[in-house]
């Protein structure tokens, strides 16, 4: 009789360590390539406030954490997501497909995240999620025509088509 009971419960001690086990430790290459792909890939700039003006002397814990900080131009405006949140929930295949099929307003340089090799995205990736979640959702986008309420970098509107052409 006694043996049921311990078996039981040695079964479930297991099934609940394992439900709450840490995330695995990433690889410190991979985050290390991550770190260095979000500082020349230019990720803090926007991502991270105060990091352009202070000569990327922000500290690493307040890293990639969003901005209220918005851009307006033609296409209204728009606000640095907190990519420890976004990128944070997201499982490495999930985050892979994201970063090839995402299209976004300016200044966004999508096209860069669209083109980079495998390991880049898991090295970025990884070094997102070992930072951990930090800080708060960044602003919604606004359309054009509705201003907004906080510090904005205004860009100019395009030239016209036919001033880009020789």
């Amino acid at each position: 009789m006694i043996r049921l009971p311990l078996c039981v419960t040695l079964l479930l001690c297991a099934f609940l360590s394992s439900a709450f086990a840490a995330e695995p430790a990433h690889d410190a290459n991979l985050v290390a390539r991550g770190r260095y792909l979000s500082v020349v890939g230019g990720c803090n700039d926007c991502h991270t406030d105060g990091f352009a003006p202070s000569g990327g002397k922000t500290p690493e814990a307040e890293w990639l954490t969003g901005s209220q900080l918005g851009f307006a131009g033609a296409w209204g405006t728009t606000y640095p997501s907190n990519l420890r949140h976004r990128i944070g929930a997201m499982d490495l295949a999930t985050w892979k497909a994201y970063a090839r099929t995402l299209t976004t307003r300016p200044p966004m340089p999508y096209w860069a995240l669209n083109t980079m090799s495998e390991t880049d995205l898991e090295a970025l990736w990884s070094f997102v999620h070992s930072l951990g979640p930090a800080g708060t959702p960044a602003p919604a986008a606004l359309p054009p025509g509705k201003e907004a309420n906080g510090p904005v970098v205004r860009f100019p509107a395009p030239p016209p088509e036919s001033a880009s052409k020789h």
